[in-house]
């Protein structure tokens, strides 16, 4: 299955109309980071460790739900204003071609196997981990293969806007959590995980078409095959003569 590529003029504007799982997923987010802000005060901080992904937790006491409940936790203000707002701009558009099933059904993958990477990249670590920015980075990387040629204006100084093709930007923020990853990695952001949200959202886009060439020879060869029993039928039907009775008007 190709994937479709969209018109290539300058469009410098996003639909800001909200979809189901986007909507959903804002509300959650946000649902989630206040009860937290408020367990904390009230003297229940262990709910937040418990909920966010620490792999030491995962891998020596099978904490195994941490790699899904670290995507709806964050550490302040500006962390989830910035996932929030990247999922709207990106994911709204992305789930209006793809269905909010499979756009959701994305969403979760990267977000888990960005948890995951994290794991494998240091599987006694005793360093929390929480936020979205691994689906994010997902999303993202999904915006740049279906819209290569979507101009993004990327802030500059809070007052210029430069424009970049969604491409180009994809590349640029996907080589600076590399570079990130490399060089800090101490760094109280993890970029293991932006990265790993990107690799598997790669490699989900590049499976899907063996995926569908597999499921649509699967659908051939049920026709055919029905095909052939209704053809049978239909000559052992002809070979039956005529029937006797009387006729119904």
């Amino acid at each position: 299955m190709a994937i479709r590529t969209y018109r290539t003029s300058f469009d410098f504007g996003f639909d800001f109309r909200l979809t189901p799982a986007v909507k959903n997923l804002l509300i959650a987010n946000v649902a989630a980071f206040v009860v937290s802000a408020l367990a904390s005060r009230a003297g229940f901080g262990l709910l937040f460790d418990a909920l966010a992904l620490t792999p030491y937790l995962v891998t020596h006491r099978l904490a195994f739900w941490q790699p899904f409940t670290y995507l709806f936790l964050h550490a302040g203000v500006w962390h989830i204003l910035f996932n929030m707002l990247a999922l709207w701009m990106f994911g709204c558009e992305l789930e209006r071609t793809w269905g909010t099933r499979r756009f959701l059904y994305y969403y979760l993958l990267t977000g888990v196997g960005a948890g995951l990477t994290v794991i494998m990249v240091g599987p006694s670590s005793p360093v929390s981990t929480v936020g979205a920015s691994g689906a994010v980075y997902g999303i993202l990387l999904a915006y740049g293969v279906l819209f290569p040629n979507r101009i993004i204006l990327v802030p500059i100084l809070f007052f210029f806007f430069f424009p970049i093709p969604a491409k180009y930007f994809v590349m640029i923020m996907g080589g600076i959590a590399f570079l990130s990853a490399v060089s800090m990695p101490g760094s109280l952001v993890s970029h293991v995980a932006h990265l790993g949200g990107m690799a598997f959202g790669y490699l989900y886009l590049r499976g899907r078409p063996s995926y569908f060439d597999f499921r649509n020879r699967y659908y051939r060869w049920r026709r055919q095959n029905l095909k052939r029993q209704f053809d049978v039928y239909m000559r052992d039907r002809d070979h039956e003569g005529p029937r006797r009775g009387p006729r119904v008007h």
